[in-house]
């Protein structure tokens, strides 16, 4: 659902309904401790999506707080989101995705409560919709590859789901899904363990989106 905030600002609402866990059970010790609902996503009117999602922190996409955090890292939001009329808002540190899954859990704060996502490409709303994931899914972070696939496949999923309301056709999505499959392939090569290219599929994907 889209709202115009101002000239210059859009709001949508993406639904972010739970996804099942496909990885071992050993990979979190509390998987959808919050079930996740819906994303808060705000963006310049301007917004497009073209531009490539690889591994890097993409710029311009931050986690906003609603109010002020004190148990969390914070940066000032417009330091790291201009054009989205920010002034004096705090946002969670972009280094501090870990903390923030960590600390939210451990204080049973329902994520969306306190964080709404800033993103001016796909590539920000990608890595949203994947630190997302981690925000409701806690784990001890001991099978990184294992971990991120997870969260990869959930930001997937929702990516489709919400479409058309963030305004990318199947192609950009599946542009999208390559990126992530080649991001996660890495990873598992990385720590010297086999991957599946299905784990990631677009079938698979399509599957779990309910379509």
């Amino acid at each position: 659902m889209l709202h115009r905030l101002s000239e210059a600002v859009v709001r949508t609402i993406l639904a972010t309904p739970p996804v099942g866990c496909v990885v071992p059970g050993s990979v979190f010790d509390a998987f959808g401790w919050c079930p996740s609902d819906v994303l808060e996503w705000r963006r310049p009117d301007l917004w497009t999506p073209d531009g490539d999602v690889t591994a890097a922190n993409p710029g311009g996409m931050v986690f906003v707080m609603r109010e002020a955090c004190e148990f969390l890292p914070r940066e000032l939001a417009l330091l790291h989101a201009p054009g989205l009329g920010l002034s004096g808002e705090w946002a969670l540190a972009p280094y501090a995705i870990d903390d923030a899954t960590d600390e939210l859990y451990a204080r049973r704060v329902a994520p969306g409560s306190l964080l709404w996502l800033a993103a001016g490409d796909l590539a920000g709303l990608v890595w949203g919709l994947h630190d997302w994931a981690h925000f409701h899914n806690h784990g001890p972070f001991e099978q990184r590859a294992w971990t991120e696939l997870q969260c990869d496949l959930t930001a997937l999923v929702w990516l489709r789901q919400n479409r058309r309301d963030v305004g990318i056709d199947d192609a950009t999505w599946e542009r999208a899904r390559c990126a992530l499959s080649g991001v996660a392939l890495r990873r598992f090569v990385e720590e010297g363990a086999p991957y599946q290219e299905d784990w990631l599929s677009a079938e698979r994907l399509v599957d779990l989106a309910g379509e």
